[in-house]
Order: C-alpha cells, then structure tokens, then sequence
C-alpha cells in the first residue's frame, strides 16, 4: 500500500488519475483507519492524504454562508464561534460523533463519505440545504449532501473524485436549525434514530419554511416533506408539531436489529422530529 500526501487539490487528482481506482481519501481516518485495522474488505492500493491541503483545512464565510473545507475537524467547527451561532444543529451534529480524541480528527466530508445510514451530521447537513462540492477530472462541481450517499457504503462519486468542501447557505433572519438522536448510551454510540430540522418563522411567528430529515431509519438519510408541509403556515404549536410526529413516523422505513426494533425507531422518529422542531423554533426566536 502506498502512502500520498498532496498539498494541491491539483496533485491530488493526479495522483487519483494514476491509479488503478482503488484508492482510498484519507481527511481524518477515523472511518478509514479502523475499517484497515479491522481487515473490512479489500486493502486499497493507496492512501490520499488530503489534510496538508492548505484550502481544505479552512473554515471560509461565502455569500452570507459559510464553506467548509474537507479537512476542517469537528473540534474546529466547534471553536469557530460565527459557525456555531448560524448553524447550531449542524455543529452539534458533528460534535456527537465520537470521543473528544475522535473530534479532533473526524470531519464533515468523511462523515458523508462513510456513507452510513445513522451518520450523525448528514441529516442535519441535509436539513441545512448543505451542498458538497467534488472535484474530479472534469473539474468541479455541486451537488446538494443528500445526493452524496446512494446506500450503505456507496456514493455517487465517481473514482476520480473526492469532495473538496461542504457548503452551508446563508442562516435566514428569523432562522433556526437543531438535531437530536437517540442512542442506547449517551456518550460515543451510532444513532438508532436521528433527526434534523430547520425553519425560518416570519415577523409574526409563522413558519414560512422548514426542512425535515431522518438518518438511521432507511438506506440513506431521507428528506421528509411531509414534515416539512405539517410545519409551514403554522406557529409551529401543538397541532403542528404532532402532524410532524406523525408524517415522520410515516416516511420512517427502518429494519430490525439488536439496537432497535421497526415499531421502535418509527416511534422514535416522531418524538425526536417534534423535539428538534420545537428546539429550531425557539432557536429562530419563536417561543418556546
């Protein structure tokens, strides 16, 4: 196995261009490394190193958002302060993974690349409206988070392409956003149910918008519209809040497993989904 450590976006598609497509993009490792260590599947051919890129380790406002580049560590976003205060429920998300040593090292890009069901910063990247931005020999380009993972383990990336960056839009006045999980432990466990919610309420309280996401209870992190419809148009009260309960208990097609039965995690994914809105509008300055 060969080691690669580009400092060029530029040299590190060379590099991927030269190999025989089994190469495997290191930004933190602590997916990668473990998976190696644990003999899970075939060994790559190569290592890419993508951390001594200069651009990919900068945390950069763009267009009223902000870009994150691949190799920005959780611990990082969670020091960056402008960050935190426009996207609260992102950051949280990201800060969940892992141990305090994992956080210094596990970055956004990996997660959406790990491409698991229950990763914990997809859904609130998805209920943000993140897109990722990937290059490849065609240059770059843009796609939304949610088109990333096509199923456990794979994505829509092409052999010759990494993600450089996460894109999070402008925060919206009147704008707020939370995720919540349900673990079997509550420190350093994957998600049995994940929720991301963000809405923006108008002057008088109103939801005027809202996406809804749910992780660990299907194949990919999916968008629930439905939720977001039970939101819209409302002050986000009771009424509204249980029809979000309800349509993402529907959306939920969960499997049973040792961590969690169907009937439980589609349970869960109401409660959690009611809670995470009711978090975001209070974040967005409605009351709670």
């Amino acid at each position: 196995m060969q080691y690669h450590a580009p400092t060029s976006v530029d040299d590190a598609l060379r590099l991927l261009a030269a190999g025989n497509g089994n190469c495997q993009i290191l930004a933190g490792g602590t997916d990668l490394l473990v998976r190696l260590r644990s003999e899970m599947g075939d060994e790559p051919e190569s290592i890419l190193d993508i951390k001594r890129i200069e651009e990919l380790r900068t945390i950069t406002p763009e267009a009223g958002g902000w870009r994150i580049g691949a190799a920005v560590s959780g611990a990082e976003m969670g020091e960056h302060p402008a960050l935190v205060a426009d996207w609260p429920g992102v950051v949280e998300a990201m800060n969940l993974i892992g141990s305090t040593q994992i956080q210094g090292r596990a970055t956004l890009a990996g997660n959406l690349c790990n491409a698991s069901p229950a990763a914990d910063s997809v859904p609130a990247m998805v209920a943000a409206g993140a897109m990722a931005r990937i290059a490849g020999p065609d240059g770059a380009r843009d796609i939304p988070v949610s088109e990333v993972p096509t199923g456990p383990g794979r994505t829509s990336l092409g052999k010759a392409e990494f993600i450089t960056s996460i894109y999070l839009p402008p925060r919206p006045e009147g704008g707020g956003d939370a995720y919540l999980r349900f673990t079997p432990r509550s420190e350093m466990d994957i998600a049995v149910v994940g929720c991301g919610v963000a809405l923006t309420l108008d002057g008088a309280g109103i939801c005027i918008s809202a996406r809804v996401s749910l992780g660990a209870v299907g194949p990919v992190v999916m968008l629930v519209e439905a939720g977001a419809g039970a939101l819209v148009g409302t002050e986000v009260d009771d009424a509204a809040l249980d029809a979000l309960a309800a349509a993402c208990s529907d959306a939920a097609s969960p499997i049973d497993d040792k961590r969690g039965t169907v009937a439980f995690r589609t349970h869960v994914a109401g409660v959690l989904a009611r809670r995470a809105a009711s978090i975001a509008k209070t974040r967005a300055g409605g009351a709670s």
